[in-house]
């Protein structure tokens, strides 16, 4: 196990530095367009566009990483992230900053991608839900870390966005310096369609989008919620940090619940506990900046541990070798919620005021808990018996990274000193041959010979 994770650190310190400033990029747009003055709306459709934008790049990133090679297709999304970011102090435009998001979430898919395959190919079946746990750790400190330095510039000004393209453009240097073999190239992972999905396990699919509607629109508009209700960006900054950290103090807890419990009812609790969180910040936020920190932290633990809670009930209604393609499913199903989190929450603020954003999210946790409880009860309920293993997944990830999950049964695990599918770049390093390290063929030896024994040749010939 130390052996593994010595391998995969320098993967995980390029994925942090890939988060930070994806995390810290998303907040410098969502505040500097209200400072702007763009409307709420037109704001809400620019922080959309990043969603789509990942959901995107998870389907298709994989096709870049086949024709090039890993390291190859990291630099080639690094570069395009980073020059995407430096333009965006250079080009106030609506519908500029919504390609510029779309372009950016499907770099950071193809970048996630990359070092999740590498990460998933170092694994072994005693390391993986460890590593998959790390993951998950590292992914929210770093997006804690990114939502954190927004306070030390203002989003006004060009130094911010250069520190984001810093972090990205950084990330290359631990890939880049890992003497960890390369990986074979990930496979295009199938995906159960929604109809199915809804069929099998409504109650999970519906835990899925609900958590992609709160986390959506609290990561897209929060920031724009808490500058209104007076806070300067230093605020703002410690605010979305402090929710993002609070994530991981549900993560254990929800699973040791609905190990004795069962899935469902804690979900069930985890929707409606959601909904009193988010009306709690619409009601007591503007009045009480303690509140506002204490509700608005609840409401995105409560929200991101709805995710795995899901998918281990949808886990349970499935057999197991149907687990990637059903996660690759709620992953899209997230997706799909992300962007219509944005969406909604600012078309709310814009006709209601700043607080409707927590009374738009509140509400779609409210239905969705009441259509798990009772419309979904009877048929999705699984036995405590009956069901399997609990992993604490993110829900920020792409389906390369659900094959590490411990509960597939269909994981092929790399053995060591058994070489990968190398990359384009070491296949031509490959036939790159010393000289002298060359063994001439029989015939070569027999010339040789020969002229040996005729004797240097006559320099006055």
């Amino acid at each position: 196990m130390k052996a593994v994770l010595v391998s995969v650190v320098a993967l995980f310190m390029s994925l942090a530095l890939l988060v930070s400033g994806s995390a810290m990029l998303g907040t410098l747009i969502a505040l500097r367009l209200d400072m702007e003055n763009v409307p709420e709306l037109l704001l809400g459709v620019v922080m959309a566009f990043y969603s789509g934008g990942f959901v995107l790049g998870a389907i298709y990133g994989v096709n870049v990483i086949r024709k090039v090679g890993h390291i190859r297709a990291f630099a080639v999304f690094a570069a395009l992230a980073c020059a995407t970011t430096l333009a965006h102090p250079l080009f106030i435009s609506v519908p500029a900053w919504a390609l510029m998001r779309l372009l950016v979430g499907f770099c950071l898919a193809g970048l996630m991608t990359v070092t999740e395959s590498w990460i998933n190919d170092r694994a072994t079946n005693e390391s993986r839900g460890k590593l998959l746990g790390i993951y998950t750790i590292n992914f929210y400190f770093a997006s804690a870390v990114g939502q954190m330095l927004v306070g030390f510039g203002s989003p006004m000004e060009f130094v911010a966005y250069s520190v984001v393209a810093m972090l990205i453009v950084l990330s290359l240097v631990p890939l880049a310096l890992t003497q960890s073999l390369i990986p074979t190239a990930p496979s295009t992972t199938e995906s159960m369609g929604w109809s199915r999905l809804l069929k099998m396990a409504p109650a999970g699919t519906t835990g899925a989008l609900a958590s992609g509607v709160a986390l959506g629109g609290f990561a897209a508009m929060a920031p724009v919620y808490a500058l209104k209700a007076g806070l300067d960006v230093t605020l703002v900054a410690r605010y979305m940090g402090f929710s993002v950290l609070c994530a991981v103090l549900l993560q254990w807890p929800a699973g040791w619940l609905s190990d004795r419990w069962g899935r469902l009812p804690v979900l069930t609790v985890l929707l409606f506990s959601g909904a009193l969180a988010a009306l709690g910040t619409a009601l007591l936020g503007g009045a009480s900046l303690y509140a506002m920190f204490l509700f608005s932290g609840a409401l995105y633990a409560l929200a991101t541990g709805m995710y795995p809670v899901s998918v281990a009930l949808t886990n349970d209604q499935l057999p197991n070798d149907q687990l990637v393609a059903a996660c690759a499913g709620m992953l899209r199903t997230y997706g799909v919620g992300t962007m219509v989190g944005p969406l909604v929450g600012a078309a709310m603020m814009g006709i209601f005021g700043h607080a409707a954003l927590f009374v738009f999210i509140g509400l779609a946790l409210l239905l969705s808990g009441i259509a798990v409880q009772y419309l979904f009860r009877a048929s999705d309920e699984v036995p405590l018996e009956d069901q399997g293993e609990y992993v604490s997944v993110g829900p920020v990830t792409t389906p390369v990274l659900m094959e590490l999950d411990p509960r597939n049964e269909e994981f092929e695990e790399h053995h060591p000193g058994e070489p990968a599918e190398w990359d384009l770049a070491d296949k031509l390093e490959m036939l790159v041959i010393d000289p002298e390290q060359i063994e001439p063929l029989p015939e070569q030896e027999e010339e040789a010979a020969a002229g040996a024994e005729d004797g240097p040749p006559d320099e006055g010939r």
